[in-house]
């Protein structure tokens, strides 16, 4: 292809992009929640709708919004793209900082394209590749100290005993812990290698078993719908299992395109996750969901989406797995992109936020108007979802969606019940807590 068909290909998809952004979505989150949320017919575009607001960050003192009974503070700003944040037990909070590595190459003007229209919220920037702490002092002042750097693109973390997990984009590993140390020092030892060519979805959630035994891994898709052809998915779009005294791994559960935020469920102790569905087929398709997930099941990708809704992109068909696919739980709206997910059990905030899910929804990029940009609620009832996802925190974006202050990611709960969110683009970390004390 010569540059002068480069350009022109690249005109014609900036020009199609524009005009499909005057694409409107027919639902909202509110619509399109539970489970059995409306699914439109399909479209295919050359170049899928692209709307993100501009990064300019929380100016003059600004925060977030909170729904009635709460507050929220800043315990840390200045970070660089804070994704995940994990409570230990003394108190102190662990923050990943980090980022896409960057190692998928572009060989499409779409994907150029896309690049460069999302690189305007701010998401597409350079990560610290580090782990910072955080530790509340006796004037309620949160200090600050680099615990672990020279990493690769961390996400997950996990900590049994006395030995910290860390889940790098390709391996994870393990450190020596010691309460109280503000700095690990040691070189992390690989406990598992993880699937990382080309890592179109990079993130690597991660999540102990009760008893310590075994650690639960989201790993997403190498592609949107296995354009990038099946044999970079080996082990892709699945949740592992990997056992901690010896490093073996087995598929637990297949076909969920980017399974993030893995949790147990209070009451019934079952493993769910939250899950970014594909793209480019609509405003309103695929509506990302939050799922149990059940061992040795397969939820569709690339094959079909939300049970057996068949996806003719992905070649070549295979019915038999169609076949097998299962619905999964709960739909939560339309490219919500969710990465952070938390059941909540505590007692600061007020009682109705007991039982249920926190979800950090790091927004849209391909639909008008944008989705996501909110840490929502979904209330749980006898171990399942109970009702439409409520909108907590909210306010990163202006009014008009122009604008954007940051992009909420993880979601936890610290030593006390109050609420923490990683705040990827505005470079901070949140607590929320009941605005009653």
């Amino acid at each position: 292809m010569n540059k002068r068909t480069v350009k022109s290909a690249l005109a014609m998809a900036f020009a199609a992009s524009l005009s499909a952004c005057n694409e409107h979505a027919q639902y909202d989150a509110q619509h399109q929640a539970g489970g059995q949320p409306p699914l439109p017919e399909a479209r295919n575009f050359f170049a899928p709708p692209m709307q993100v607001p501009k990064y300019v960050g929380w100016r003059n003192g600004a925060t977030p919004k909170v729904a009635d009974g709460l507050k929220i503070e800043k315990i840390a700003s200045g970070l660089v793209h804070p994704r995940q944040v994990y409570a230990l037990p003394n108190g102190d909070v662990l923050v990943a900082e980090s980022n896409s590595p960057n190692e998928e190459a572009v060989t499409t003007p779409k994907q150029l394209i896309a690049g460069l229209i999302e690189g305007k919220s701010g998401k597409k920037e350079k990560g610290a590749n580090r782990i910072t702490l955080l530790r509340k002092t006796a004037s309620g002042e949160w200090e600050r100290h680099v615990f672990i750097d020279k990493l690769h693109s961390p996400f997950g973390m996990q900590l049994i005993g006395d030995t910290l997990y860390v889940a790098d984009t390709d391996a994870i590993l393990k450190f020596p812990y010691k309460t109280g140390k503000t700095r690990i020092d040691e070189r992390g030892v690989e406990l598992a290698d993880l699937p990382d060519t080309i890592n179109h979805h990079w993130t690597k959630a991660l999540l102990a078993s009760p008893d310590g035994k075994k650690l639960y891994v989201g790993v997403g898709s190498n592609s949107n719908v296995g354009e990038n052809g099946l044999d970079v998915e080996y082990r892709r779009a699945d949740v592992l299992e990997v056992d901690t005294a010896s490093g073996a791994s087995r598929i637990y559960a297949a076909g969920i395109r980017n399974p993030t935020g893995l949790q147990w469920e209070p009451t019934s102790g079952k493993l769910w996750a939250v899950a970014n569905e594909r793209d480019e087929i609509g405003a309103d398709l695929v509506p990302d969901y939050l799922t149990s997930v059940k061992e040795n099941a397969f939820y569709g990708w690339p094959y079909s989406y939300y049970g057996q809704h068949v996806d003719p992109r992905a070649q070549p068909q295979r019915p038999d797995l169609v076949g097998r696919a299962i619905a999964p739980d709960f739909a939560i709206g339309s490219h919500v992109a969710p990465l952070g997910l938390t059941f909540y059990t505590g007692d600061n905030l007020p009682p109705q936020y007991r039982g249920g899910a926190f979800i950090g929804e790091h927004g849209s990029w391909d639909r008008s108007p944008l989705s996501g940009y909110v840490v929502s609620f979904v209330a749980f009832e006898n171990g399942k979802p109970a009702g439409a996802p409520k909108d907590v925190v909210t306010g990163f974006t202006s009014a008009d969606q122009k604008e954007l202050y940051g992009a909420p990611v993880g979601v936890a709960q610290d030593r006390s019940g109050g609420l923490l969110i990683a705040d990827d683009v505005g470079n901070a970390v949140w607590r929320v807590t009941g605005s009653g004390g």
